[in-house]
């Protein structure tokens, strides 16, 4: 099993990160551009990966009362993740992002992952600043 973990600290409070996080008709704003998330039967999810072309059973879970997002493969049980928003006394966010590869074989390596991840917040930041910007003006 190989895992990943990566933070970044956004300027608005955790119920409006979470929020913008957590809208799954907006979550390709935010994740890797090559995937692609379709609601099924809520927390049934499928997972279209632009690369391969492929599509995964996945699961989607979003927990408010947590500020958590969990997901992860459906049938073979390979990756799974997690998002967790904290607040921090400043009235910033802190972002955790995690990933497990149960499966070596779907660990695209270290360097992949983390720039992933890297862009992901860098992507979900700038979507929660065009929110609270918005809000604001």
């Amino acid at each position: 099993m190989t895992e990943y973990e990566r933070s970044r600290t956004m300027p608005a409070q955790p119920e409006h990160v979470f929020d913008q996080a957590s809208q799954v008709e907006q979550l390709d704003a935010w994740l890797p551009g090559a995937l692609h998330v379709r609601v099924d039967d809520p927390p049934a999810v499928t997972v279209h990966e632009d690369h391969s072309d492929q599509d995964t059973p996945a699961l989607l879970q979003s927990r408010r009362d947590q500020m958590r997002l969990e997901w992860g493969t459906r049938e073979q049980g390979s990756y799974a993740g997690w998002l967790q928003v904290a607040g921090l006394d400043s009235g910033a966010s802190e972002v955790t992002v995690h990933l497990s590869f149960f499966d070596d074989s779907h660990d695209p390596g270290h360097q992949t992952v983390q720039d992933a991840l890297d862009s992901s917040l860098r992507r979900l930041e700038e979507q929660v600043r065009l929110r609270v910007d918005n809000a604001a003006g």
